[in-house]
């Protein structure tokens, strides 16, 4: 499902990641983790496509995202969920709205993103919040609704960078029963984290990073 092979990351003379081999299977629960600045979020953007490498190839689902143009690109990118650590909320749209849009983009009828999208908020539990706007959530529910706009679309990747990074450590334990969920569903999830506490009793693959390089690869 995803591969990279010597993948080499540079900003200007700082090496981010450094010749990384990593292969997640179709269907994997993994966490990334290491300290800050290890490059996990660079690595994440990677396999998103929203950054290039400087050497090395990248393929999802067998396409090399080194090869493919920018219209094959995105619509590749709509089958990959991203749950970003800041939310990324529209504040002047309602969380049905920010849910719905990424069906809208994707030129869905207007009726199956309706349909969708009160199915996925019920998931995520916020079926009585669809009329609110972000600004008047708790972060847990804005993270609720980062990730309700993450899985509408039934990705077959799921990639999420520091999702409770903001929150206390109950609204965390319910965000990560909500990934699970989504992986049991079938999709591939990556989480990014520098919380050791996050992984802790979780039976799954776990990728360390350090200054740039894979320090670990355990389960």
């Amino acid at each position: 499902m995803i591969q990279l092979f010597q993948v080499v990351k540079t900003f200007g003379p700082n090496v981010v990641l450094n010749n990384i081999d990593v292969k997640i299977s179709k269907g994997e629960l993994v966490f990334v983790t290491g300290p800050s600045g290890a490059g996990k979020t660079t690595l994440l953007r990677l396999i998103f496509g929203a950054e290039r490498p400087c050497a090395g190839h990248i393929l999802i689902n067998a396409i090399n995202l080194n090869r493919i143009s920018r219209s094959k690109l995105a619509l590749l990118r709509r089958k990959i969920g991203f749950v970003f650590q800041d939310f990324k909320l529209l504040p002047h749209k309602t969380v049905f709205e920010n849910v719905a849009i990424a069906l809208e983009v994707t030129g869905l009828r207007p009726r199956l993103v309706r349909k969708k999208t009160h199915q996925t908020l019920r998931l995520v539990g916020l079926a009585p919040k669809e009329k609110a706007y972000p600004p008047s959530l708790s972060g847990g529910e804005q993270q609720r609704v980062a990730i309700a706009r993450a899985i509408v679309k039934d990705p077959l990747i799921l990639l999420a960078d520091e999702p409770t990074g903001n929150l206390d450590p109950d609204l965390t334990q319910d965000i990560m029963v909500l990934f699970r969920n989504i992986h049991q569903r079938g999709a591939t999830v990556v989480i990014a984290t520098h919380s050791r506490q996050l992984i802790a009793g979780i039976e799954c693959r776990t990728i360390v990073l350090n200054q740039g390089n894979i320090f670990e690869d355990m389960g």
